[in-house]
């Protein structure tokens, strides 16, 4: 039956193009934004692209948000969207964070100052402060850098690099007194890919390949499995931002930004059935349009995200540059129906 769906939407969307017309996929249920970042720096450009989160757990509303602007750096935002701290860090695309305890949150950019040789730079997160101090950059491998995710499991911390050639490089970050990558695995998709994330309880990696759909690698193997096409009823390209909140032993949900309908889908894990759809519609602040992209994280953020915070990149925020806008994810559950 789903194979059925995915012919008549993609001929559907065939002879959309033709016409002239974009896709849109099936109809969104409309949530509405609690607040909004200041405006990245760089203005009349495409320029905001990725955010992550930090939850402080000892007062969840003086949590953190990571973001790059992709023209100049990271910028460090509070829950009203303050800007609290900024790193000039030049060209990096998308970024990912994780607090491994003693070490610290560790936080990293795929660096996309070298256009020939993907790199990564990594800094540690001072949460007290809100500042953000550089600690390496180092190589993922040949191409040129675009996403970025990290994993860190059973003391492990591990990070994905998509490059825009469609290469996946699996390192193992090392963190001596010199932070050190080791090359496990290169994976491929058939063309560009972006957004990613990993599945915390069990290592699956998910990446986004934009034009194609989001593909699922099994901890360990090499060769994957695309669970959600592009099929213009759930997700209408590109696919950007990839978002994984789990659930027991292994439930939860997966949310991708739809950029091509200004959209996002929700899909169910581990089947990777489709839930819903939703938008970030017009409310107290802004809707979100083309979203590169996202992040949630499940848990007590303060009175206005006491399930979980949603943050998604918006790229047309006019007259002011582009920003991120942040959503309570019980509101999303609400509005789709969720348990």
């Amino acid at each position: 039956m789903r194979s059925g769906i995915v012919f008549a939407a993609l001929a559907t969307g065939a002879l959309s193009a033709c016409a002239g017309v974009a896709p849109q996929g099936l109809p969104p249920v409309g949530v509405q934004a609690v607040a909004e970042t200041a405006p990245v720096g760089t203005e009349n450009e495409d320029a905001a692209d990725d955010p992550a989160i930090w939850r402080n757990a000892a007062d969840p509303a003086a949590s953190l948000i990571v973001a790059t602007d992709k023209k100049a750096g990271l910028y460090v935002y509070d829950l009203d969207g303050a800007v609290k701290g900024f790193v000039d860090a030049g060209a990096v695309n998308n970024v990912d964070l994780v607090d491994t305890g003693d070490r610290g949150v560790i936080v990293a950019a795929s660096d996309r100052n070298d256009l020939a040789t993907a790199k990564l730079q990594f800094f540690h997160l001072d949460t007290a402060s809100a500042q953000l101090k550089p600690l390496a950059t180092l190589t993922a491998g040949p191409g040129e850098g675009y996403g970025v995710c990290l994993s860190w499991r059973d003391g492990v911390l591990m990070v994905y690099s998509p490059v825009k050639q469609g290469t996946i490089y699996e390192q193992r970050v090392v963190l001596d007194e010199e932070i050190s990558v080791v090359t496990q695995r290169v994976l491929n998709v058939p063309s560009q890919p972006e957004g990613c994330v990993v599945d915390p309880r069990d290592g699956t990696l998910y990446v986004g390949e934009e034009a194609g759909g989001i593909w699922r690698f099994d901890h360990g193997a090499t060769e994957g499995k695309i669970v959600a096409p592009v099929d213009n009823n759930y997700l209408v390209a590109d696919v950007e931002g990839l978002a994984l909140v789990p659930e027991g032993e292994t439930g939860g949900w997966l949310v991708a930004s739809s950029q091509g309908d200004n959209a996002y889908a929700v899909f169910s894990l581990p089947d990777m059935a489709p839930l819903g759809r939703f938008a970030i519609v017009q409310g107290i602040v802004g809707s979100t349009q083309e979203t590169d992209g996202i992040e949630l994280v499940a848990g007590d953020f303060g009175v206005n995200y006491p399930a979980g915070l949603f943050v998604a990149q918006d790229g047309q925020n006019a007259p002011a540059a582009q920003n991120f806008k942040l959503v309570s994810w019980s509101a999303i559950k609400m509005a789709l129906g969720l348990k």
